[in-house]
């Protein structure tokens, strides 16, 4: 028979580091991180405007079965995001707004699931925010063992317990605790230039002259013409 975990314990980042990646944003930070971590567009924000960072729980549950979110709410802290994936494909509605319940009460900020969520216009409601594969209204069962607190794979990117995790409108990041410090320093230096070149596309300095991409069109045989040769 395969082991089964529940672990108490991870290690989690550190709050001003976790606080930095939220306010840069999932698209500045998997820049800022060299393009690592993100999660395939599969699951999605199922609201809008809604950003969050936070600490992963990570949660494995059998498809069609979400036994181990229950089990994961007892490990979760203020502060962290439930990370729930199955070990095959499932679009089940393995959430809804009793475990959202369950969750605020414990301080989770959201739930990222490679799987389906239902009652979605309650969570809305409630302002619990999710990311999920699928919104669906088939119901689950509570009858097979997986795991909390072990690495997952969630739309083909592997996430570690006490991953930074940081969702909006644009997707989801995964990032190692270990690089969070040196990512958000990135992410904010990478903030500093966008708001440079912000104020240089808004007077009306063209991307190719800001980029200095005239030289790389050429050279790639681009032509400029007044019109097509006849």
């Amino acid at each position: 028979m395969a082991s089964h975990y529940v672990v108490r314990h991870v290690d989690r980042a550190a709050p001003e580091t976790v606080a930095a990646l939220r306010a840069a944003g999932v698209a500045t930070a998997h820049e800022a991180a060299g393009r690592i971590g993100l999660l395939g567009p599969a699951v999605r924000a199922r609201q809008s405007g809604v950003t969050i960072a936070g600490s992963a729980i990570t949660v494995s549950c059998h498809p069609g079965d979400n036994l181990m979110i229950h089990a994961a709410v007892e490990v979760c802290r203020p502060g962290d995001i439930l990370v729930v994936t199955t070990t095959s494909p499932s679009t089940d509605g393995m959430f809804g707004d009793l475990l959202a319940t369950s969750l605020r009460a414990r301080g989770v900020l959201g739930l990222v699931i490679d799987a389906g969520v239902r009652d979605i216009a309650t969570l809305r409601e409630m302002g619990f925010p999710v990311w999920s594969r699928a919104i669906h209204a088939q119901g689950t069962v509570k009858a097979s063992p997986g795991s909390v607190n072990v690495p997952v794979v969630a739309d083909g990117q592997i996430v570690r317990p006490g991953d930074i995790v940081v969702a909006d409108d644009d997707g989801v990041l995964a990032l190692p605790a270990t690089r969070g410090a040196e990512v958000a320093a990135a992410a904010d230096r990478r903030l500093a230039a966008e708001a440079h070149k912000r104020e240089q596309l808004a007077s009306g300095t063209l991307g190719v002259d800001l980029y200095d991409l005239r030289p790389l069109l050429a050279e790639l045989g681009v032509r400029y013409v007044d019109r097509l040769p006849s």
